[in-house]
């Protein structure tokens, strides 16, 4: 059948480039079908099943194409309000569930929410390359609580300013795991479109958008 050199069309290519296809196609399937009829013998008159299904076919896949060009449109129009969704972020100061933050000044913070109350919990931060430079222990409270460093080392080395990483480890009173969820306060200071999605740009901290939890009037 003419159509089998398009069942495929719908589903690679764009739609310009299937519906140009598609009426190649189609104009091939009236000239033969003229041509068919014109030579046809009239004692045996030509099945015209065969023609009409494909007429069929022939409006299901453009049908399909045409619904292809539409989500294309509405996929472009979503990204396009993404991107400026994410531009409205610049210069906003924001909470975004990262474990990562820019210490500046000396000093650096985190807040962290721990969904029940704990003894102790191990509290690591590592710099930049993945290194420690500082660990401690500290009683966990159920809830939001705060954490701010002061930018030393576990031997008191004084720190350069720069993007931190904290990680808690908490545990019960039988030993069991206790989730603490972290977060930290930036100032948002660009967006990377080099992705699939728009990511909000805070020093050298990455968001995603989704990680957002609040935003602050400047």
């Amino acid at each position: 059948m003419i159509l089998n050199a398009i069942s495929s069309a719908t589903g690679t290519g764009t739609a310009a480039t299937d519906r140009a296809g598609i009426a190649d196609n189609f104009d091939t399937f009236l000239q033969i079908l003229t041509t068919q009829l014109k030579n046809q013998n009239p004692l045996e008159p030509l099945d015209t099943n065969e023609f009409t299904a494909q007429l069929v076919q022939f409006s299901q896949v453009e049908q399909q194409i045409k619904q292809n060009d539409n989500l294309e449109a509405i996929a472009k129009l979503a990204a396009a309000s993404a991107a400026t969704n994410a531009v409205s972020f610049i210069g906003k100061r924001v909470t975004a569930a990262t474990t990562q933050a820019t210490m500046a000044n000396g000093t650096a913070t985190w807040h962290y929410d721990a969904a029940e109350t704990a003894q102790a919990a191990a509290f690591t931060i590592r710099d930049s390359a993945g290194s420690v430079v500082w660990t401690g222990d500290r009683e966990v409270a159920q809830g939001s609580s705060t954490f701010v460093w002061d930018g030393r080392d576990t031997n008191g080395n004084k720190l350069p300013d720069g993007d931190y990483t904290l990680s808690v480890e908490a545990r019960a009173a039988d030993l069991s795991a206790i989730q603490v969820d972290i977060s930290t306060e930036t100032t948002i200071d660009g967006v990377d479109f080099s992705g699939d999605e728009p990511l909000l740009m805070a020093g050298g901290t990455v968001i995603s958008l989704s990680d957002v939890r609040h935003i602050y009037a400047q």
